[in-house]
């Protein structure tokens, strides 16, 4: 399994970003992808403002992307991660469902691959 970070699709959406092949290489793969709706709603911007976010979602299901199902003590798990790293709030979200999980990270953000790294938590991209 592996947890999506915004701008793995973000940069999958970008034209000429200098990550988009990493990118796809990153989500052609036949591990399950996963996704927090907070990240999902990171990764909605800039198709909602071309009005293709049904686009984007429809692509996202053909990829497999799978959304996360917050569970309850989630917040308390989350700003648990934030108060520790320093992450950013939607960081700490995609930090906190790869450690749930026992899944890779996926993310080009090389803050947030650190702090994965030193929680275990295996890193695709950075």
């Amino acid at each position: 399994m592996i947890v999506l970070d915004a701008n793995i699709l973000i940069s999958y959406w970008g034209r000429g970003d200098v990550h988009t092949a990493e990118a796809y290489e990153i989500l052609d793969t036949e591990d399950e992808l996963l996704i927090h709706p907070v990240t999902l709603a990171e990764t909605l911007v800039a198709p909602v403002r071309e009005a293709r976010e049904v686009e984007a979602l429809s692509a996202y299901t053909r990829l497999g992307v799978e959304r996360h199902v917050p569970a309850d003590d989630e917040p308390v798990r989350v700003a648990r991660l934030r108060a520790e790293t320093g992450l950013k709030l939607p960081d700490a979200y995609v930090l906190a469902v790869a450690i749930q999980h026992e899944a890779a990270l996926a993310t080009f953000d090389r803050r947030l691959a650190d702090a994965a790294h030193a929680r275990g938590v295996g890193v695709v991209g950075a």
